[in-house]
């Protein structure tokens, strides 16, 4: 495994121990923070409104580990081949995109949150990856079929079900012919109850990747840690 980038932050590990005790707590001021934007109908502009209101602590940022996400590394070191260009969903503040660029890959990473991607630029001010705001409801059209790897992890669960449906059919649009696409989010069967945000995919909502003509070339229904969650290859033809 390459060595993982060392980032430009406040106080080290600290963020993360703070970050386990306060989670829920966080969770929840995320969540006061998203319910204020859709009363207005604005589904999408709470993602900026969570980075901007944490003022730089990623304590108060629910998903930030400040670590890759350890599912992706598996898979990872399970390939042979790490080149090509790979487009990273969601970058959040960039970590798995550093470790993508440093097992090899050109890496194009994306958040809808412009402090989030001047976040990147601060905690990795030498990265050789090239950051961008982007909607991924409304992608730029150089992106499609022009990556070899697209990664997904949890930015579908956050999204509202009005929205879903349409982020899955351009997460497909971005891969190459013979390219693939990862996906990592949690998961329930279709009887389950939701919960709140983030809300758990199902396996006839990822199905949406197959009916868009990719193939499914693996299905790990994994139990992380007491949180059911899929991790999905498919593959374009």
């Amino acid at each position: 495994m390459p060595s993982y980038p060392r980032p430009v932050t406040k106080h080290g590990s600290f963020y993360q121990l703070k970050m386990i005790r306060m989670d829920e707590t966080t969770r929840n001021a995320m969540r006061a923070i998203m319910h204020s934007y859709l009363e207005r109908g604005d589904e999408t502009g709470w993602f900026e409104a969570v980075y901007a209101n944490a003022q730089g602590d990623p304590t108060r940022i629910s998903w930030a580990d400040l670590k890759p996400n350890p599912l992706m590394i598996e898979w990872l070191d399970q390939k042979s081949d790490h080149q090509g260009r790979v487009l990273k969903i969601g970058c959040g503040l960039g970590d798995d995109a550093e470790i993508l660029a440093q097992y090899g890959y050109e890496v194009v990473a994306f958040d809808i949150a412009p402090t989030a991607i001047a976040w990147c630029h601060q905690r990795f001010p030498d990265s050789q990856v090239v950051y961008q705001v982007a909607d991924l409801l409304n992608p730029p059209s150089e992106w499609l079929a022009s990556f070899d790897l697209v990664i997904e992890i949890y930015t579908l669960q956050v999204l509202t079900p009005a929205l879903k449906s349409q982020a899955l059919q351009n997460v497909a649009k971005f891969i190459k012919p013979l390219g693939e696409l990862w996906v990592i989010c949690r998961g329930r069967d279709q009887a389950d109850d939701p919960g709140k945000m983030p809300y758990p995919l199902t396996k006839e909502e990822l199905n949406t990747f197959v009916a868009l003509g990719l193939t499914e070339t693996r299905f790990d229904d994994l139990d992380d840690h007491g949180t059911r969650r899929f991790r999905v290859a498919y593959h374009a033809p």
